[in-house]
């Protein structure tokens, strides 16, 4: 994991931060809100969050630039897994060791929660009054996101995914396209929303930090397959082997489980070559990229 003092406060600080601004359980709809905090505040890892608050303060910026930013991220984030999780899509009945929100609430209940997540992260980059930058990186960092979220951005990859599914050749290029859609957009966002609140303008560093991101994200994806089939239930907090139950396109079945491996460890050092172009020090940036090719869930 990155470095634990770093990753340890970032996820304290989120999740008082998200117990804060998620509507309270007792107000109504309380069965929605209930959902929408069941969904959000179950134990996750906030690697999109503290990617946000590892740019920015990497850039000097403080935590008032760069809360609500990972905040919404995380917003976003458990959106996109409710309804990854649903029949419709995935058809997961277990999220971060739990059961999935349509399982422990209800289908249209879950999809109304994660609609309500995703309105949400917009509504406080938009409104709250303690994200200190000026109007115009709001609304930057606003666009990022909102891009990042569609169907050119998440919700386009979770598309191509669900056409790739059953489909006997899928090529390299094809898998990493719609997985730099479905997984990277929301990673590539994250960065560059750390590097927008940072109120740093500075082209070069953005270019190293695109690759940086980029690299990062397919990376995270491929760990991910690898994970699906070496990993166990318990580990995972979701279900071992379902994309292969599923016949789902995977960088394992295309390249092999070595092959793919090595996909990753590539990737990881394009991410860490990027860095070291960078004039700051980048410490916590740099060990996610070695945690990605190495975590165990």
């Amino acid at each position: 994991m990155p470095h634990s003092v770093f990753l340890n406060r970032v996820q304290q600080d989120v999740k008082s931060l998200l117990e804060k601004l998620l509507p309270s359980d007792d107000t109504k709809p309380q069965r929605l809100h209930q959902a929408m905090r069941y969904a959000v505040l179950n134990p996750g890892k906030r690697l999109r969050p503290a990617l946000v608050y590892a740019t920015g303060e990497m850039l000097g910026a403080d935590a008032s630039k760069l809360a609500i930013p990972a905040v919404a991220v995380e917003l976003i984030h458990a959106y996109s897994l409710i309804h990854d999780d649903l029949p419709c899509m995935d058809d997961d009945d277990l999220r971060r060791g739990k059961p999935t929100c349509h399982i422990a609430f209800d289908e249209a209940t879950a999809i109304l929660a994660g609609d309500a997540l995703q309105t949400l992260a917009f509504e406080l980059l938009v409104s709250e009054s303690d994200f200190n930058v000026r109007d115009d990186t709001r609304l930057k960092i606003l666009a990022v996101l909102s891009q990042a979220s569609g169907s050119l951005g998440m919700g386009g990859g979770q598309a191509i995914d669900l056409e790739l599914t059953d489909q006997k050749s899928p090529t390299l290029e094809m898998l990493e396209f719609m997985h730099q859609m479905k997984t990277g957009a929301l990673i590539d966002a994250s960065v560059m929303m750390g590097y927008l609140a940072s109120e740093t303008a500075d082209m070069e560093v953005l270019e190293h930090l695109k690759t940086y991101s980029a690299a990062l994200g397919l990376a995270f994806q491929i760990r991910d397959d690898i994970l699906d089939i070496e990993s166990e239930t318990a580990v995972l907090g979701k279900p071992q082997g379902s994309d292969v139950e599923k016949n789902k396109a995977t960088f394992p079945a295309l390249l092999g489980m070595d092959g793919a491996k090595l996909r990753a460890q590539e990737l990881a050092d394009i991410a860490l070559e990027a860095l070291h172009h960078l004039p700051y020090k980048s410490d916590n940036l740099a060990l996610f990229a070695n945690y990605i090719v190495n975590r165990d869930y």
